[in-house]
């Protein structure tokens, strides 16, 4: 009985070896993978990181400027929306004094209609001897 129990543990030893070269085979070939991508990221990992500090540089510089357009533009729409206030207080005070000249303008003219057509009258009555009819 023991040469059975002996002959058994011996298969299940082989069965286990033969299983367990081709998962270390497998492990080997992994390993020799991954040290070649961690070879290849150490050799490419310092350009990529050159570029990524200059594309933040640029990324920076953009925005300083964005923000100094920003500032100018904020700077010209303040001063636009106070020319628009002086106008529009330069529009009403003409479009006030303008009323009350227009009506000085029109009272004065029509004044001269009266007087011109009281003077046409009146040398029409007195026989027109005195102003050249």
């Amino acid at each position: 009985m023991i040469d059975l129990a002996a002959v058994a543990i011996a298969i299940a030893f082989v069965v286990l070896v033969a299983y367990l070269i081709p998962t270390i085979v497998q492990i080997k070939r992994t390993v020799a993978q991954s040290e070649r991508v961690l070879t290849r990221v150490n050799n490419e990992l310092p350009g990529l990181l050159k570029e990524i500090r200059g594309t933040s540089e640029n990324v920076r510089a953009l925005t300083d400027q964005a923000k100094f357009g920003v500032d100018r533009a904020s700077t010209l729409f303040t001063a636009m929306g106070e020319m628009g206030q002086t106008v529009h207080q330069v529009h009403e005070t003409v479009r006030g004094k303008g009323g009350s000249i227009f009506l000085g303008f029109s009272s004065v003219l029509a004044g001269i209609k009266a007087a011109s057509n009281r003077m046409k009258h009146r040398a029409s009555k007195e026989g027109g001897n005195e102003y050249g009819k």
